[in-house]
């Protein structure tokens, strides 16, 4: 399972790579809007990443803020891209809240396995 899950995670992280640094004309467009195409792409990929790599979540997470910042600034060096600093907000919350949402998704399946502790006893007075 999980060489599945990081699997899909560099998937999306390579597909949300060509997005940003390939021909406009090749990315993927939506009713969304740009900010909302970017918050989708990020918080996925934050989500893949934070529960594939969940036991060394808070070092994965800033890696991804330093390396969305590498990808808005190699914009300035592909033809017809350009790097904005709201681009740049906008996906590096939304990777931040997507890590967040592994951390919940992991918390709440941890307190569904553990559940209450049954004994042939009966109840604890």
């Amino acid at each position: 399972m999980s060489i599945l899950v990081r699997s899909i995670a560099w998937l999306l992280a390579a597909a949300v790579t060509f997005a940003t640094l390939g021909p406009p004309g090749l990315r993927p467009h939506s009713d969304l809007g740009q900010d909302g195409e970017h918050a989708l792409a990020f918080i996925l990929v934050g989500l893949a990443f934070g529960l594939a790599y969940r036991h060394r979540r808070v070092l994965i997470a800033a890696a991804a803020v330093v390396l969305i910042g590498v990808l808005e600034l190699m914009q300035f060096w592909a033809p017809g891209r350009h790097a904005r600093l709201e681009d740049f907000l906008v996906d590096a919350l939304t990777a931040c809240t997507g890590f967040a949402l592994a951390a919940g998704a992991d918390w709440l399946f941890s307190r569904f396995r553990a559940g209450p502790a049954v004994t042939s006893e009966g109840p604890a007075e």
